[in-house]
């Protein structure tokens, strides 16, 4: 247990890393065009969410999110006694991702973010996010083979990020880390609560649609993300 839940902290907080610091990479780099900028952060994540998953799959199952962990608990697959470590887990490595993305580019090493995002159409298409990333988890690892289940979180993710009007946060450890940093991927400690219901919704909308489409899905809950030790 505690091996799987260094292995969730550790695969968060670069998965953090690599959100966070692409977006200060991009906006620096770009002179002030957002579309180039969204673009960098987009390819840097996608890319590294394959590379995290593909590391850490075979040990904790690379959640990384706490809305995968609790689908993943809610279906059989983690036991509810050790959900609590993954958690906790999470949300400690994406606080340390922040700090650590913080410091490779000389920002403060926690501040909190003024990027609005707020309204309907966001949290709708928060919804929409995690409601599709679950669908991808459930229906790769259930009906195709588990090694592709790392190129198409990555490949839906960097997608999400554009047909999103909220660039597809999907992750409550991640919307509370990136409200701690006041760069191109924060988001206003306010907005976060909502981007937070609105996932966890997507999520179980989408566990509990995936198990009536496949109703031995319970069955086959230990393959998420990847088969794992337990």
């Amino acid at each position: 247990m505690v091996r799987r839940a260094v292995a969730e902290a550790l695969g968060t907080a670069f998965l953090l890393a690599a959100v966070v610091g692409s977006g200060i990479m991009g906006e620096r780099l770009t002179g002030g065009n957002t579309a180039i900028a969204l673009l960098a952060n987009t390819i840097a994540t996608g890319a590294a969410l394959v590379a995290l998953i593909l590391t850490f799959g075979p040990i904790s199952g690379a959640h990384f999110n706490p809305a995968v962990t609790l689908a993943d608990a809610w279906q059989g697959g983690l036991n509810w006694r050790e959900a609590p470590a993954y958690l906790a887990a999470q949300v400690t490595g994406a606080f340390g991702g922040v700090a650590a993305a913080h410091l490779m580019f000389a920002e403060p090493l926690f501040f909190a973010s003024r990027h609005v995002r707020s309204g309907g159409a966001q949290l709708f298409s928060e919804f929409v996010a995690t409601f599709g990333l679950l669908f991808v988890i459930w229906g790769c690892a259930r009906l195709r083979s588990s090694s592709a289940v790392p190129f198409a979180v990555g490949a839906y993710i960097t997608a999400a990020y554009w047909f999103t009007s909220s660039t597809s946060f999907a992750n409550p450890a991640v919307t509370l880390a990136r409200a701690a940093s006041d760069t191109f991927a924060g988001i206003r400690p306010a907005d976060a609560p909502g981007f937070i219901l609105a996932q966890l919704a997507g999520a179980a909308a989408a566990t509990a649609l995936f198990r009536w489409l496949v109703p031995s899905l319970p069955k086959d809950a230990a393959r998420v993300v990847v088969p794992h030790d337990r």
